[in-house]
């Protein structure tokens, strides 16, 4: 019992090291493409110097050869795997897929909840965890959704918004699509701590195990295109610059998120990440419409 014990806590240190690592690699890479960021020369033409402030892109030459490689990418790729996978699998074991990827990812939206001090959302989620679990089977349908507990994303550049911490340069990375420092940081480096999987990895010799995190991205990634690849092509094609409205929307679609729906100057942004998901905002939007119907119900029955 003891040597089990042992062994447990010596691969939960080892992966929390090799987590810690991966933190300072990112922190780095930050600190370094800030410090690249800000030795781009800006515009002497004043106007042309405002726009190139309020874009935040000083590495745009860089970010936009990388958009047209995840383009490419999702041109010849994603997309045609996207449209397979939405003509084999019905519409139940679609839904029933990206139910149990999001119920893998609540303990990440527990911690970020609470570190956000959002104690009413940590209890939604937990109670999505036990719902789903349960009744659920494992997660694969979303009982709570159905009960009327609405999922909704937190990730740690979330956090780092409420905390104050600002977003940095924009960055489009490839296979990933756009963040900023912070978000990568976040995303990328200190969720992966809240992640029981991640430490599941560790030392495994079982493929599943060993490649959770990579086979969870590919399969999110083609779950999301499958649902939204219409929208993707159409926004493509109103687009004069379709990177600038990738990099416009990724903006306020983070805003919406990080104001949990509350923020109307992003309520019409759709969420695009590389999967460029279209779902998610749409429930931020719902959430907070039916938060504020019920405020709008309670201000009528006061008033009577």
């Amino acid at each position: 019992m003891g040597t089990e014990l042992k062994v447990s806590l010596d691969v939960v240190a080892a992966a929390f090291d090799r987590s810690a690592r991966t933190f300072m690699r990112l922190v780095l890479a930050g600190l370094l493409l800030t410090a690249v960021a800000a030795c781009a020369t800006p515009p002497t033409d004043p106007e042309q110097r405002q726009v190139f402030e309020e874009t935040n892109d000083p590495l745009e030459p860089m970010n936009r050869a990388i958009f047209d490689f995840n383009v490419a990418v999702d041109k010849y790729f994603l997309t045609p795997v996207a449209q397979g996978y939405e003509f084999i699998l019905p519409q139940l074991v679609r839904d029933s897929i990206q139910s149990f990827l999001r119920h893998l990812k609540s303990p990440i939206v527990l911690a970020n909840d609470l570190l956000q001090g959002e104690t009413e959302r940590a209890g939604e989620t937990m109670s999505r965890m036990v719902f789903n679990t349960v009744m659920g089977v494992g997660g694969l349908f979303d009982v709570a959704g159905e009960a009327g507990i609405a999922h909704h994303e937190e990730d740690f550049g979330q956090t780092l918004a409420v905390w104050g911490v600002t977003d940095g340069p924009y960055l489009m990375l490839p296979f990933l699509g756009p963040t900023n420092v912070r978000d990568g940081i976040g995303i990328y480096g200190v969720d992966r701590a809240f992640d029981p999987l991640y430490y599941a990895s560790y030392n495994s010799e079982r493929f599943l195990a060993e490649y959770n995190g990579p086979i969870r991205s590919v399969t999110e990634a083609i779950d999301a295109r499958s649902r939204n690849y219409q929208d993707v092509r159409d926004l493509e094609e109103s687009s004069l610059d379709f990177y600038a409205a990738v990099r416009s929307l990724y903006r306020q679609q983070r805003a919406t998120l990080i104001s949990n729906g509350e923020d109307s100057s992003a309520s019409a942004a759709p969420s695009l990440n590389f999967e460029m998901d279209f779902d998610e905002l749409d429930e931020e939007q719902d959430e907070a419409d039916a938060s504020e119907d019920s405020m709008d119900g309670e201000q009528v029955s006061l008033s009577e």
